[in-house]
């Protein structure tokens, strides 16, 4: 291409830019490109900027004179090559690190050539095993035939024993259902007895009313007569006392006026019995005052009597109002705290107790959370039903729902904590949760003018609703608001179908034959409107404590008049007593009287007729009082029987009010037994008929299985005679025969580009193998590369030393041909290099820095040191600028020897050396070639130009 002579022309513009030519042995042009230019040089070992090749006077004083150590050292480096080598070590590691990335990148490119590799090898291996597969999918559809029957005949094994354990069930249910018959039915004839008996201790309570009130009427009435009888009879008792005292005084006088025979002292006789007759008159005045003041007495007593019972019967009804007035003002207290909380309501510890429950559902504590309070739960329709609702569903209104007894028994630990050992607590209903209301269509009461409890209610949540069906029967149960419109619905006609009681707006129980008054007239737990009961409870509070100070006020005026004909029968009785004093002293004045007439003449005829009188007169006092007697004994059995009648009346009233209460609570109890028992009754009749739906669903399902197994069989032999036994389950068969026939229409549908799919897999195959040979490679080359390149660094740092050891070997062996001594200090750590110079003998002076030298010494040196370098540098020339210039003519000749001496002996390299001195000294060689230039003109007028071509010139043609 070049030949034996390669010329290399470079142009340098104005602008600085530089170009390449390089033509061959002809001269013609073989490139233009500096890379071709380098690529020479290199081969060549040609180094341009090493000062070794070519060092110019400037560069070596600039070498001799600088002060940086380490400036030295680079041109060492630069000048032994040694600094390429580093640099291409570096080079080589930064390949490595790449190399070392390229590596990372091929195996992570492995792995899915990898992959490919597999998929593309398991296509290929599907196309050879297809008929295997095919083959292998005839034997599954085999086994899966079979599987099919052996799946078959065990289910029907399992539905066979299912259905003889439902049909014991069977039995279970059956004979819990007639034990359940047997009790509803002694429930029920118990519920008739205690309800028979309380109709007649009703009848019999109606029954004796009236007849009370006409035995008190009676004992009044008898009680006045017999009072009147009573009075009549001591009067005459009186006046028959009187006349008898008369008598006996009368005849007393006959006898002394019969003694007497004297008729001297007649005037004063007259006067005496004048006297005698007016004491007479006076004692009859007083005895006619003593019956008033009786018969007084008699009506004040008996006033007496009359306020006592009433103020007995105030202050009962005081005490009631007082228990009244006491129940309100506590329901009005509770009212006024369940304005912040309606819960409150249904008892002060019911919010409590929701947070608990609403804590212990969060721990877990219970399978589903109660529901409750019930009241709580439901809505009214129409406001105006409140009460009839409240009594029929009376407690359950508190009561809560729990799904399973697990759960009522964490419920009652609730309950216990909270509420009072002596308190009652809400009532716990067990049943178990359902999300749908119970369909009551059949069972429940219809009338087209009035709803159930039922269909009164807004109930949203399914369990409230069953609860309250279950224990109450809610949708059997009328509300009629009218009373008058519930009797004729209920007792006028026959009720309504599945109706056996209604309610009226005032809270009443009607029956078919039965009617039960309320005793509440209000509303306490589903009112809507609290603030309106408030007032409502106020203001019958106000009335109570109204009705309470009349009740007061009428005591005490019933006291008031007690105390007067208290009073009044005192000074009656005290007046009585001295009419009496009075009457015995005119009886003694009287004797006296008549024992004063001595010898007096009386007139013993009138005397005797008079005596006459008094005693006809007695004796019909004597048949009068006979007659009033015994009509006052009369009266007095009547009085006696009939306060007994009338006491047996009220007691007979009190023993059936008080047998009514358990008879009604027993009843209450035995319907709200006969009504459980009838519910478990409904429940096992629904469970019977739902398991006889079941069992014969059940019985249907088998046969139609055994049919099925029939149809299976047939099948399965149709497909393989021999019966094949089965391990596998049909599922999996199915996965299996499934993931076959896919796997088989795959291959079947890639079958018919098979070569393709070779071809592939071929390719697949040979890339992975020609990469994973490459990763492989380049990894055994890394790890070779790492040996060589430890190698070589020791090699490096053991050349780099014989190089330093040669160098400083030369320099010292330079030195010594003029006497001169000098050192050379390296250290490659801190790439630094020192230079002494010692001019004479060593041991007469000290070393110095070669900037304190002479020129010519400088000069000896610097050749010293460029003669040691080119000792150990490789290089195809060597160049010197101007060497000798500060040189004497001993040194200068001294250095040219030992130039010439090393030319001499490195034949095989060429030797430039620029000088301004004359070199005619020099002997004559054929190795040795001398070139002087003319001598430039110094004139100013014929100075000439240096032999440039102008920059836009052409260049010589090729």
């Amino acid at each position: 291409m070049y030949g034996d002579v390669i010329t290399v022309q470079q142009h340098i513009s104005v602008e600085g830019s530089r170009s390449y030519k390089l033509k061959g042995q002809t001269g013609n042009l073989v490139s233009a490109k500096k890379e071709e230019l380098t690529a020479i040089l290199d081969h060549f070992n040609i180094q341009v900027d090493n000062p070794v090749s070519v060092l110019t006077q400037e560069m070596s004083k600039q070498f001799l004179q600088s002060k940086n150590e380490g400036d030295k050292y680079k041109f060492f480096m630069k000048a032994t090559q040694l600094e390429q080598m580093k640099e291409d070590y570096s080079y080589i590691m930064d390949t490595k690190a790449r190399t070392w990335d390229q590596i990372e990148q091929g195996e992570e490119r492995l792995h899915e050539l990898r992959r490919q590799c597999l998929e593309k090898e398991e296509r290929f291996q599907s196309i050879a095993d297809l008929s295997v597969m095919r083959k292998k999918l005839e034997d599954l559809k085999h086994e899966m035939a079979w599987a099919l029957v052996g799946e078959y005949e065990k289910e029907i094994e399992e539905m066979r024993s299912k259905v003889s354990v439902e049909e014991q069930r069977t039995l279970r249910l059956t004979q819990k259902l007639e034990d359940w018959q047997a009790k509803v039915s002694v429930a029920e004839e118990k519920f008739k007895v205690i309800q028979s008996n309380l109709e007649k201790i009703n009848e019999e309570a109606i029954a004796l009313e009236p007849k009370c009130s006409e035995a008190k009427e009676d004992l009044i009435r008898k009680k006045k007569a017999y009072n009147d009888a009573e009075v009549l009879h001591n009067r005459c008792r009186n006046e028959f006392r009187g006349l008898e005292r008369d008598g006996e005084q009368l005849r007393n006088r006959i006898e002394e006026l019969k003694r007497s025979a004297d008729q001297s002292l007649e005037p004063a006789r007259r006067e005496r019995q004048r006297k005698i007759a007016e004491l007479n008159e006076m004692i009859r005045s007083y005895r006619d005052q003593e019956d008033l003041l009786g018969q007084e007495m008699e009506r004040f007593q008996q006033a007496m009597e009359k306020d006592k019972e009433e103020h007995s019967k105030i202050m009962q009804e005081e005490a009631d109002v007082q228990q009244m007035l006491s129940t309100k003002r506590k329901h009005l207290h509770h009212l006024k705290e369940t304005r912040t909380n309606r819960l409150k309501q249904f008892g002060s510890q019911v919010p409590a107790l929701l947070e608990a429950i609403d804590e212990a559902h969060r721990k877990g504590q219970f399978t589903r959370k109660p529901v409750g309070p019930l009241g709580a739960c439901i809505r009214l329709r129409d406001p105006e039903l409140a009460l009839a609702i409240e009594c029929c569903l009376k407690g359950l209104i508190f009561a809560f729902c729990c799904h399973n007894y697990k759960d009522e028994r964490v419920l009652q630990g609730l309950m216990k904590n909270l509420y009072p050992p002596a308190s009652s607590r809400p009532q716990i209903i067990v049943s178990e949760f359902r999300n749908e209301v119970y369909d009551v269509t059949r069972r429940a009461a219809y009338h087209p003018e009035f709803p159930t409890v039922l269909t009164a209610l807004e109930i949203d949540n399914a369990v409230v609703a069953n609860s309250l069906i279950d224990m109450r029967r809610i949708e059997t149960v009328l509300l009629i608001k009218s009373s008058p419109l519930a009797r004729a619905v209920m007792q006028s006609q026959k009720p309504p179908k599945n109706c056996n009681e209604a309610f009226t707006a005032e809270g009443d129980q009607v029956f078919e034959r039965r009617y039960y008054s309320s005793e509440r007239t209000r509303p306490r737990y589903l009112t809507g409107d609290v603030e309106k009961e408030i007032r409502h409870l106020e203001k019958e509070v106000e009335n109570r404590m109204a009705q309470l100070a009349a009740f007061q006020r009428h005591v005490r005026s019933l006291e008031s008049d007690l105390r007067k004909n208290q009073e009044l029968v005192t000074s009656h009785h005290r007046d009585l007593k001295e009419l009496k004093i009075k009457v015995r002293k005119i009886i003694v004045e009287i004797k006296d009287l008549e024992n004063e007439e001595e010898n007096q003449s009386v007139d013993i005829s009138t005397l005797e007729e008079e005596d006459e009188e008094i005693k006809k007169r007695m004796k019909e006092v004597e048949g009068e009082m006979k007659v009033r007697k015994e009509e006052m004994e009369s009266l007095r059995k009547q009085k006696a029987d009939a306060e007994q009648t009338y006491e047996d009346f009220k007691l007979k009233i009190h023993r059936v009010s008080e047998s009514a209460e358990p008879a009604k609570e027993e009843l209450n109890q035995a319907y709200m037994e006969m009504d459980s028992q009838k519910r478990s009754l409904r429940h096992y009749e629904e469970r019977l008929k739902q398991h006889m739906d079941a069992l014969q669903a059940k019985k249907e399902e088998l046969a139609q299985t055994e049919r099925e197994l029939e149809e299976k069989t047939a099948l399965a032999k149709k497909i393989c005679p021999e019966r094949i036994e089965v391990k596998k389950s049909a599922s999996v068969l199915d996965k299996e025969i499934t993931h076959l026939r896919r796997k088989i229409q795959i291959e079947s549908d890639s079958h018919g580009d098979r070569e393709e799919i070779i071809r592939q897999y071929k390719e697949a195959k040979e890339t992975y193998q020609d990469l994973d040979g490459k990763v492989k490679s380049l990894k055994k080359f890394i790890k070779l590369l790492d040996e060589i390149m430890t190698q070589r660094y020791r090699t490096y740092q053991q050349f780099r030393r014989c190089l330093t050891l040669r160098c400083k070997l030369y320099f010292d062996n330079l030195l010594s041909q003029r006497a001169y001594s000098g050192k050379m200090l390296f250290d490659h750590k801190n790439e630094t290099l020192a230079i002494t110079v010692q001019p004479g003998e060593g041991s007469q002076a000290a070393f110095s820095d070669m900037r304190s030298l002479s020129g010519g010494e400088r000069s000896f040196s610097t050749v010293c040191f460029i003669l040691s370098l080119w000792s150990i540098a490789e290089s195809p020339f060597r160049c010197l600028d101007e060497f000798d210039v500060y040189m004497d003519m001993v040194n200068r000749r001294i250095a040219m020897d030992m130039i010439l001496k090393m030319a001499s002996s490195q034949r095989y390299r060429q030797f430039i050396l620029l000088t301004p001195q004359n070199m005619s000294s020099l002997p004559p060689s054929r190795l040795i070639r001398i070139l002087r230039m003319p001598d430039p003109e110094r004139g100013q007028k014929g100075q000439r130009a240096l032999p440039f071509q102008p920059a836009n010139r052409d260049q010589e043609e090729e």
